[in-house]
């Protein structure tokens, strides 16, 4: 996947479109990716007696996974652009398709 958690992505279709925000998990199976502030549900979390402590309950904002193909990676520039790898010299790096610049 071209995508990585601490990455800043942008929302390309759905409700959501146009929103940025940063990468929290990837899940590579499902090939989503969860993205903070953004596909923001209301959950009914109710007590259990494993989580007394640490969850909260009630009703709870939880982000839920987006499918990966309808973000797309912010450059550092700031712009929105498609991946894809390039080889300089011995490293395999993530290039920009449409800015021609390496991201991190």
């Amino acid at each position: 996947m071209k995508i990585k958690k601490g990455d800043t992505v942008q929302v390309i279709t759905g409700n959501d479109r146009g929103k940025r925000g940063e990468v929290m998990r990837v899940l590579i199976a499902k090939d989503k990716v969860v993205v903070r502030g953004v596909n923001v549900v209301k959950k009914h979390q109710k007590k259990s007696q494993r989580n007394l402590r640490s969850q909260q309950t009630g009703i709870v904002e939880v982000e839920m996974p987006i499918q990966a193909s309808n973000v797309l990676l912010v450059t550092p520039t700031g712009k929105a652009t498609r991946v894809n790898y390039r080889m300089e010299g011995d490293e395999k790096k993530r290039f920009s398709n449409k800015h021609d610049e390496v991201i991190g």
